[in-house]
């Protein structure tokens, strides 16, 4: 059996983008078979990028939002780590990682629902997208993220 507790977590950044209703856009992954799981755009940070610039990188490369159609309102004041799952150990990332240290960007979206656009990007990693309650997304997320998005929710509950 191998060892992955040695392994480095990996820099990662997420964006909780809501609407001026207070809702919070999720996306379906599409290499997801295993349920019916929806999460927040996320994903790597490249070496030497600054933070808010690989939110807005990340954002428009899932979801095809432009940075001019979003306001930056607040960051998680920590970061955030999730250790995967046993089965997805040595699978994910070349095996380079063990789970994954998060930052959270909170973004206001200021376009309308015709801006986004999940094929904007090629892979698109998204095939369905909807608004939800920010209350609804630890229900939503993978099993081994839900204590992230608890604590995502929580720290920027009143900024909503």
């Amino acid at each position: 059996m191998n060892d992955f507790s040695a392994l480095p977590y990996r820099p990662c950044v997420g964006v909780m983008l809501v609407n001026g209703q207070g809702l919070v856009f999720v996306g379906r992954r599409i290499d997801n078979r295993e349920g019916d799981f929806w999460q927040m755009p996320q994903g790597g940070i490249d070496e030497g990028e600054e933070l808010r610039a690989a939110a807005l990188r990340e954002l428009w490369e899932e979801t095809g939002v432009s940075a001019d159609k979003v306001a930056l309102i607040a960051q998680t004041r920590e970061e955030l780590l999730y250790d995967l799952p046993d089965e997805l150990l040595g699978r994910l990332w070349g095996g380079a990682y063990r789970g994954q240290r998060q930052h959270w960007i909170l973004a206001r979206f200021t376009g309308e629902d015709h801006h986004i656009a999940l094929d904007a990007h090629d892979p698109a990693e998204f095939c369905d997208w909807k608004w939800v309650r920010p209350e609804e997304l630890p229900e939503l997320i993978v099993p081994f993220k839900k204590r992230v998005y608890r604590a995502v929710v929580e720290e920027f509950r009143e900024l909503i």
